[in-house]
């Protein structure tokens, strides 16, 4: 009886200890079940790029194949459209990470007549709905009598107009957090206005500069919406695989979907590690 006494009692510990770390991790497990339901696309992309036939709305798995990836410009078009998106996107991101970081300089450090309506009106490309602001911009377009001009530069400037406000709200809170401080100090060791920036202000706001620059590149290229309305006879990407999507779907779609996929992972897990070299070199 005793020992039958003891191993219940063990048993009733060890079932006691793994309740405790179940509810001592419950967060941990939910943020994992939620990653894993939010992977399972991307699962599905990657799968679906080695797969050996086209597919139709429905994704079903027919056999293996590197047929896809060795050959990615195998669709007719598919490869001008994601060139094109790549190039709309690159140069919208440098125009919106620009102009959106000297308007965060400004609205952050500056006293202006107009400042609180700024930050309001900052607030409203991201609060509307992309129907509305590729209607209003194609409403612009027609009113300056590029109507019939639609194309390259009316995509480059909707893409600009609409990732603005992310750069300026994503720049504007890094330099919000910003110790003045540290600006502070390097002017009493004799650094000029122009020394500080560079040497201190530009090296503490550039990882959220970094931030906003790769949230408009992503912006930029997966948007359909705005520029289905702008794009004319252009087209990109995302386009392409609308298009695409209403006869079969190419498997070479997939390729891209996990390349971007993987590059910006890449881009991500690098960042990571270089911020964790940099603070531990400071440590």
């Amino acid at each position: 009886m005793t020992a039958l006494a003891q191993r219940n009692r063990s048993g009733g510990g060890v079932i006691q200890a793994g309740w405790r770390w179940f509810t001592s991790h419950l967060v941990m497990l939910f943020a994992l079940l939620v990653l894993v339901y939010m992977f399972i696309p991307i699962a599905v992309v990657v799968l679906m790029s080695f797969n050996t036939h086209k597919t139709k709305l429905v994704y079903q798995f027919d056999g293996f194949t590197m047929h896809n990836w060795l050959h990615p410009c195998e669709a007719q078009g598919m490869c001008h459209a994601v060139r094109f998106s790549l190039e709309i996107g690159l140069l919208a991101t440098l125009g919106a990470t620009i102009l959106g970081t000297l308007m965060a300089f400004a609205l952050v450090r500056h006293r202006f007549a107009g400042r609180t309506v700024a930050n309001l009106v900052i607030f409203l490309p991201m609060a509307s709905p992309e129907i509305v602001m590729g209607s209003s911009l194609l409403a612009l377009f027609i009113a300056a009598g590029v109507g019939g001009q639609l194309g390259f530069r009316t995509i480059l400037i909707a893409h600009i107009m609409f990732c603005l406000s992310f750069v300026v709200v994503t720049v504007k809170a890094r330099l919000t957090g910003l110790d003045s401080r540290l600006e502070q100090a390097a002017m009493d060791l004799y650094a000029n206005e122009w020394q500080t920036f560079w040497r201190v202000t530009f090296p503490l706001v550039f990882p959220g500069i970094l931030a906003a620059a790769l949230l408009s590149f992503s912006l930029s290229f997966d948007d359909f919406i705005i520029t289905n309305l702008n794009a004319g006879t252009s087209v990109t990407f995302p386009m392409f695989v609308w298009g695409a999507a209403q006869r079969d779907i190419p498997p070479q779609i997939n390729v891209i979907g996990t390349a971007m996929f993987v590059i910006s992972l890449a881009l991500v897990v690098g960042g990571e590690m270089n911020s964790r070299r940099r603070a531990k070199a400071m440590s």
